[in-house]
């Protein structure tokens, strides 16, 4: 029940997100959780965090870094039209190479026809056959080293974790703002 993606509700419904995001917290945190279910009794779930006898921090005044782009090539994966063109207008102004696809079976065809990729930025949620997830992992084997970054309208929490799930997949929540979107693309293309 901790696994990204992972959800019985149906398509829209919900992402499978929430329980891996209170894990990756709950782990960063340097605590456990505790679950106990009992079929027509309902679900206790109990979650165990280090106590800190340290003062309070104090406030810290951050000065925004200069907002960079990069040369690399971004495969775009979006099913709504309208922020498919406006994000890859965001790519295309902060120098990257966009290559767009409006479902996974699009991108995985252009995965598959050998185009060089540097970065797959996907919307977890999409229509078709495909699924994001099984995208990503499709992306990675057939290009070893492809970075991905996915997105959603509907992990309103994300931002809890710095944006990342259980310390391996990277997310940005929709709306995101361009100097946001550029910053976050420099954190995940920048680690190699």
């Amino acid at each position: 029940m901790f696994d990204p993606f992972f959800s019985t509700k149906p398509e829209g419904q919900g992402t499978g997100l929430g329980l891996s995001m209170v894990y990756g917290f709950v782990k960063q945190s340097g605590g456990h959780i505790k679950i106990y279910s009992e079929l027509g009794q309902g679900t206790t779930v109990r979650l165990y965090l280090p106590r800190s006898r340290e003062n309070e921090d104090s406030k810290v005044e951050l000065v925004a870094a200069p907002v960079v782009g990069g040369s690399e090539t971004i495969l775009l994966v979006e099913d709504d039209e309208d922020v498919r063109v406006t994000t890859s207008e965001m790519l295309s102004e902060l120098g990257y190479s966009v290559l767009r696809a409006k479902d996974a079976d699009s991108a995985l065809a252009i995965i598959e026809s050998g185009a060089a990729i540097d970065l797959l930025f996907t919307d977890i949620v999409m229509p078709g056959t495909l699924r994001a997830p099984e995208l990503a992992r499709k992306a990675q084997q057939k290009i070893p080293g492809i970075t991905v970054l996915f997105t959603t309208g509907y992990a309103e929490n994300a931002a809890l974790h710095g944006g990342r799930l259980d310390g391996s997949i990277d997310l940005i929540t929709k709306p995101y703002a361009r100097d946001q979107l550029a910053r976050k693309l420099r954190q995940i293309l920048s680690k190699e």
